[in-house]
């Protein structure tokens, strides 16, 4: 992936984010995350599973209630955020241009001719040039509440495509501090919606009997993620299995 396509990735899943912080996310259009996937094969005993999930919730259960929101989504959010602000800032003060310096105070007078009409209307359009300019929405310039992380993912979205601003380009150095933020950053929401593309080895060896007469025994890795159904290979036998069973 780039940085541009990081930071696309950033600002579309950052509701995802919202809706994952007080409930177990189901991402449409990723497919099962592999970790998830994972789980529910280790989940012998479904009822089970399902009277523990109806206590927690029992509000005449004693003791420690649940929390409501869910801490690990809540960090990454946080962290992505401070990085993503962190990394706007350093580059805004290298590439953001300064605002244009008004023009010298002219004293109040009335114009008695065209000439002096047309110096006025001259001083009056530098002035609002100069306003508008300082005034500009795309300049990076926040003192009280911070943007969200999605606008800042935008913003530096805006710098690495070049578009168009009081902005200098890119240098090679600033151009790397974004890929890595953002990189660093779209890895962290994959993880922790359980989205990206993933491997894991299984623990138990393969069972596909060779020739009739003993398992094979062979290490199976499961793939999975980023849109794809989950899929299982042996790497001794090439064993393939999918969620529907064996494959080859």
């Amino acid at each position: 992936m780039n940085a541009a396509a990081d930071l696309r990735q950033i600002a579309t899943t950052w509701a995802d984010l919202n809706d994952a912080l007080g409930a177990p996310p189901v991402i449409a259009g990723f497919g099962r995350g592999l970790r998830g996937y994972l789980a529910a094969i280790e989940d012998t005993d479904p009822t089970t599973a399902a009277e523990l999930r109806a206590l927690e919730r029992d509000p005449a259960q004693l003791g420690a209630r649940p929390i409501p929101i869910r801490l690990q989504v809540y960090g990454v959010m946080r962290t992505v955020e401070a990085a993503l602000l962190g990394c706007a800032g350093a580059v805004a003060e290298h590439v953001q241009r300064p605002p244009i310096p008004m023009p010298a105070p002219r004293r109040a007078a009335h114009a008695k001719t065209r000439a002096e009409r047309l110096v006025w209307e001259d001083h009056a359009r530098r002035v609002q040039a100069v306003q508008d300019d300082a005034a500009d929405p795309r300049r990076w310039k926040w003192t009280g509440a911070q943007p969200s992380a999605p606008y800042t993912a935008l913003w530096l979205l805006g710098r690495v495509t070049g578009s168009p601003g009081p902005f200098r380009p890119l240098e090679a150095g600033q151009q790397q501090h974004i890929t890595h933020v953002a990189a660093e950053a779209r890895h962290r929401i994959e993880q922790v919606l359980d989205t990206g593309a993933e491997e894991a080895t299984l623990s138990v060896p393969c069972p596909r009997m060779i020739h009739q007469v003993f398992p094979c025994g062979g290490t199976i890795t499961v793939y999975g993620g980023a849109g794809a159904s989950p899929l299982a290979n042996c790497s001794s036998c090439g064993g393939v299995w999918t969620e529907l069973g064996a494959a080859a």
